[in-house]
């Protein structure tokens, strides 16, 4: 996935005739770190010499004096040298205006985790963009070129963004420079063409690399202006084509463009989001795959009962084996845990399952249940469709009815209750939103609200920190919020849609359990995701 500029050797060394006293040693100097820069893996001591037609005498004080002063650094192991760090910080400190690198960190991680995906920060550097800085992603395949690395301006999705917010005279007079070398089978080598996008991209406000610099990468850039409406640079998302699809990248454009605009405005969040998690982390539970996995339920002992909602069955999984327990007659739409056993809820009614007894009807209100959880106190909360297309909440009496609590003018997809006061948790797919609601308190709180490009929210849990925990199908990932409503975390898996969550105990471990469903998934993805439809284990 690393993309590397192919930079030929440095030439040998010319010294002008003119040359001052004293700056012989100096141009050595800059030609020693040329050549190393334009060596992506390093070069040695010898290599250096005969690059640069030096003697290695001379190559050897550079090189010293040049590590002392952190512009080179010397890899033990292979022993070559490579770029210091100090050059990295050289580089940011020339593009600083005020401070690009710093202004841009703080969106640079919210988008890395509300995507999942890599997010850059990169600058226009003479006919080319330069990387400044890079959050990586939270999958183990991903976007990871290199700070510093320089790409051409008109197959990349910074690149485009930059001219696009260029002044009209600005542009054409870059473009008719650029040489359109075509990179992969879609690098745009028409200046017609190149234009056209261009005019697209600035009126929507970004621009996209649909693998025009790397076949299998796509990418979606957005310009970043100061105050005065001069462009300083691109912050962009990129990742493997098979999660970053056109669809997505259409979904995430207007987010990476409010970030590029929060940053130009020097504005950011003062909370800085943390921690990112490997796929490598979570594994899938061995047993048959689901249509739509759903409804997690954990019981005494780590017991974890879930649903396969179109084939619909209830299965457990004990911690060693996955089993179906009981095949429904209808479509599951939820499970909840009751004071005796475990409520099964069909679009026909609910059943009760207990230990060593038959399944018994379960007295439940009329209408579709659009989810259900176990109150902090023994109660049960119940979401059911409104013919206007919104919601009811209410709590579950003994002979069936709903005492309704809250009327919501959408409908939510899954519910969880925390805390002391009993507060009810509900998330709303289609606005990508988390509620919150107390009981006694007639208003309902936003809590967060997730953007349409990072996936549509699911099912919910709480870990025991009170961290806010939802499922996003086709985001590849779950998050975790905190009661502030600041996304401080994110989980990226090997799947693209997850349906919910729930976390059990193993000994000391804390493992969040995920439902995945297949039914949705193209078959093209199912290639790269073959494990969709699992249930899921993410040991945290």
């Amino acid at each position: 996935m690393t993309t590397r500029s192919t930079a030929p050797p440095a030439p040998k060394s010319t010294r002008s005739a003119q040359s001052g006293d004293g700056t012989g040693a100096l141009e050595k100097a800059l030609d020693v770190l040329d050549a190393v820069g334009s060596s992506p893996q390093g070069l040695s001591q010898s290599e250096v010499a005969d690059r640069l037609d030096l003697p290695r005498t001379t190559v050897y004080r550079l090189l010293a004096t040049l590590i002392n002063r952190g512009l080179l650094r010397r890899d033990p192991l292979r022993k070559v040298y490579c770029l210091g760090f100090r050059c990295f910080e050289m580089a940011k400190q020339a593009y600083a205006m005020p401070d690009l690198v710093a202004a841009a960190a703080a969106e640079l991680r919210a988008l890395r985790d509300l995507t999942g995906e890599t997010s850059y920060l990169a600058t226009l550097d003479g006919r080319e963009v330069i990387s400044l800085e890079r959050c990586d992603g939270a999958h183990s395949q991903r976007s990871a070129a290199a700070l510093g690395e320089r790409k051409p301006l008109h197959c990349t999705s910074q690149g485009k963004a930059i001219l696009s917010a260029m002044t009209d005279e600005e542009r054409d007079a870059i473009v008719r420079e650029l040489t359109l070398k075509p990179l992969t089978p879609l690098t745009i080598t028409d200046r017609r063409r190149l234009h056209a996008e261009l005019r697209i991209a600035r009126a929507r406000g970004y621009a996209i690399d649909d693998e025009e610099i790397v076949l299998g990468v796509r990418c979606v850039g957005a310009p970043v202006k100061d105050s005065s409406g001069e462009v300083r640079g691109a912050i962009s998302v990129a990742g493997p084509a098979w999660r970053l699809t056109r669809e997505r990248l259409e979904l995430l454009g207007p987010e990476v463009a409010e970030a590029a605009r929060r940053i130009g405005a020097q504005l950011s969040s003062s909370a800085a989001l943390s921690g990112n998690d490997s796929e490598s982390t979570v594994r899938a539970i061995p047993g048959p795959w689901a249509f739509h996995g759903a409804h997690p339920v954990v019981m005494e002992h780590g017991l974890v009962y879930w649903a396969d909602v179109l084939a619909p069955s209830v299965r457990l999984w004990d911690g060693h084996t996955d089993r179906e327990v009981y095949a429904a007659q209808a479509p599951i739409t939820g499970l909840v845990r009751t004071p005796d056993g475990l409520a099964v809820i069909c679009e026909s009614g609910a059943v009760e399952l207990r230990p060593g007894q038959e399944p018994a009807a379960y007295p439940w209100p009329e209408g579709k249940c659009l989810g259900a959880c176990a109150g902090v106190d023994g109660t049960i909360w119940v979401a059911i469709g409104l013919p206007e297309a919104g919601s009811a909440i209410g709590q579950l009496m003994p002979d069936g009815r709903l005492k309704i609590f809250w009327r919501i003018g959408e409908q939510v997809a899954a519910m969880c209750c925390w805390g002391d006061d009993g507060a009810v948790f509900a998330t709303i797919p289609s606005s990508g939103t988390i509620l919150m609601m107390t009981p006694g308190q007639g208003g309902v709180k936003r809590l967060a609200t997730v953007p349409r490009g990072s996936g549509r929210v699911g099912g919910l849990t709480f870990d025991d920190q009170g961290g806010v925990w939802t499922a996003l199908c086709d985001g590849w990932s779950v998050v975790r919020f905190t009661l502030e409503g600041q996304l401080d975390r994110v989980v990226g898996l090997p799947v693209p849609c997850a349906t919910d969550v729930a976390f059990r105990r193993e000994g000391d471990c804390r493992e969040l359990v995920i439902t995945t469903q297949r039914q949705s998934v193209p078959l093209d993805t199912l290639s790269t995701a073959p494990q969709s439809g699992r249930l899921l284990v993410a040991t945290l």
